[in-house]
């Protein structure tokens, strides 16, 4: 027997369906997974919603989970049955069993839980790529990370520390101010706090060389104003909806750059998907980034969890479990 969360029609978390479906073999190139935990991100609201298209309605959303394997497909020669594995990227996680293209699969190490996998490949990935290619974080810096108490914002604040960098965090109530805090970060800005005014006094006028931003048309101005000239905003999410602003605005506030980075295009060669799973796992293992599974759900209770997740409930990552 097999159950999965299906998608008929997009809208609201009431049209994700908990349903008997199948259990899939796994085509050439594919490995069956027995998944037992499956992560919760803000893109499976996206694919619920319909602001992302999926392939073909009904669909089975989800990006990132954990499990063993227990048979693989004809070319398959990287994992047998019986490995430990996690993913990002590869759509249908919401599901007890799944096929998934072995490619995108990587071998999780000793000391690193399913709960924990499921919680960070894409989370964690994106926080690898955000700090250390998109922007190169150095020692010294002060940089702004927006939704610093969600999933990939509790990350990138505890690497940015570990990189050197002060940090300046943007949450919606004292608690998850708190919450940052402990994580390491200098200052917890709130979002009813003039955000560039407090920027201009902590780095006495200097202002910041990049934003991470992952809420979108709501605070993309707000953003731009906390930049240096020549400084780079990166938009990795658009939790608040999609940004409509004339770009002739980043000539006005100083020549500025702006960004908007996937993990699939920084994933996209094999040996970099294995690279940036490898950082995130060692940087995990060292304690120098902890994972904060906050919240966990049984998986047929998807809806409450985005529910929750949309309402800013959650902090830290949230795990689903089959």
């Amino acid at each position: 027997m097999n159950h999965a969360i299906r998608v008929h029609e997009t809208g609201g978390p009431e049209k994700l369906v908990w349903e008997e479906v199948p259990k899939p073999e796994p085509k050439p190139g594919e490995v069956l997974i027995a998944q037992k935990a499956v992560g919760l991100n803000y893109i499976d609201v996206y694919f619920r919603t319909g602001l992302y298209k999926a392939p073909a309605l009904p669909v089975t959303i989800g990006m990132e989970g954990a499990g063993v394997v227990e048979a693989v497909g004809d070319g398959v020669t990287e994992f047998a049955v019986g490995d430990r594995v996690a993913y990002a990227g590869a759509l249908g996680a919401y599901a007890e069993y799944r096929c998934a293209p072995a490619d995108k699969l990587v071998k999780m190490p000793e000391g690193i839980s399913f709960e924990q996998a499921a919680a960070m490949m894409l989370q964690g990935m994106t926080a690898q790529f955000l700090v250390k290619r998109t922007y190169a974080i150095k020692p010294g810096e002060t940089i702004l990370v927006h939704a610093a108490a969600g999933g990939v914002g509790s990350i990138l604040v505890q690497w940015a520390k570990h990189l050197g960098a002060t940090v300046i965090g943007v949450v919606s109530t004292p608690e998850k101010a708190a919450l940052i805090k402990s994580l390491g970060a200098d200052h917890a800005l709130l979002t009813t706090d003039n955000i560039p005014a407090r920027v201009k006094e902590i780095t006495q006028g200097a202002m910041l060389p990049v934003v991470y931003d992952s809420v979108g048309k709501d605070t993309f101005i707000t953003s731009l104003d906390c930049l240096a000239p020549r400084g780079l905003m990166i938009t990795y999410g658009n939790a608040s909806g999609p940004i409509t602003t004339d770009l002739g605005v980043l000539a006005a506030k100083g020549s500025l750059y702006v960004t908007r980075p996937t993990l699939n295009t920084y994933t996209a060669k094999r040996e970099d998907l294995v690279a940036t799973a490898a950082d995130l796992f060692a940087v995990v293992k060292s304690g120098a980034v902890k994972i904060a599974v906050n919240q966990t759900f049984p998986l047929k209770d998807a809806a409450d969890a985005h529910r929750a997740l949309e309402s800013r409930k959650t902090t830290g990552s949230t795990v689903l479990i089959p």
